[in-house]
């Protein structure tokens, strides 16, 4: 298997933004910065990985109609190999939650991944599906609070999971495209978590959080707004893409508004190289 299978494999790309979530935990808890915190989110970046190669594990038959250029269904990527990796990375993810908070680290990680396994292998395809998806993202966030303060990392949380149900539910027509209202819906949902994100709950003194949150809706938005004139599965498509990126400003307003302003500048500077990097490995 080359590097470049493994990479499309696992969505290499769209791991850059799954730190933002453990950072925004940690802020909204009152923790900068820290190494134990960019211990765990090497953690969730593996566990995020094995998540995306056992999606495609599972979907294997299914991508073999839908999706042939795969790595799996291509042949580039053996069900053997997919599922290996799997477990190596879902390993891994396991072992650096414990080194980063030791048994505290383990026991916000398996609940994690014990998410990220039932929806690829359980929800993914029922009615539950997006909110699964949801509950993931939201776990991530609060692997990152700090222990005893994991009610202020709640709200955090709860605005990732609410972004992340919307894009999720929009993925849902990448294959067939339309209706016209799914795109309305995420774009609108979109609206509401930038104004509410900006707005609600001030707790810094700077314009950072409010031209962060500004940067997330001009980053999903106009997709958004293009699957909704056009509804084709490309113009879908391009739309889940955005909302998966647009996690990075969202991720940095939140971290903004705990007042790490710093933390909040480096995650939103990850958003351009996350675009570069899709030119080489799609995130959906």
């Amino acid at each position: 298997m080359r590097a470049g299978d493994l990479a499309r494999l696992v969505r290499a790309p769209a791991a850059l933004t799954v730190p933002g979530d453990v950072l925004a935990g940690a802020a909204a808890s009152g923790r900068p910065p820290h190494p134990a915190t960019l211990v765990t989110a090497a953690s969730s970046v593996c566990l995020y990985w094995a998540g995306m190669a056992l999606n495609d594990w599972a979907d294997r038959d299914l991508d073999a109609e839908e999706r042939p250029e795969r790595p799996i269904p291509s042949g580039r990527v053996t069900p053997r190999t997919a599922l290996t990796v799997v477990c190596g990375l879902t390993g891994a993810g396991l072992s650096l939650a414990v080194l980063a908070e030791g048994r505290r680290g383990l026991m916000t990680a398996l609940p994690l991944t014990g998410a990220i396994w039932a929806y690829d292998l359980v929800l993914k395809n029922t009615a539950w599906g997006p909110a699964g998806m949801a509950a993931a993202r939201m776990l991530n966030v609060l692997c990152g609070a700090v222990r005893g303060e994991t009610l202020h990392a709640l709200p955090a949380a709860a605005v990732i999971g609410l972004h992340t149900y919307g894009v999720t539910r929009l993925s849902r027509h990448e294959i067939d495209g339309g209706p016209q209202s799914a795109p309305a819906a995420a774009l609108a949902m979109g609206g509401a978590i930038g104004v509410g994100t900006a707005l609600i709950g001030r707790q810094d003194r700077s314009a950072d959080r409010e031209l962060l949150a500004l940067a997330y809706v001009c980053c999903c938005a106009p997709a958004q707004l293009g699957a909704v004139r056009t509804p084709t599965a490309s113009a879908v498509r391009r739309a889940v893409g955005a909302g998966i990126h647009a996690l990075l400003p969202l991720q940095s307003a939140l971290i903004a508004r705990s007042g790490f302003r710093r933390a909040a500048l480096t995650v939103a500077a990850a958003y351009p190289l996350a675009r570069l990097l899709t030119r080489k490995a799609a995130v959906t």
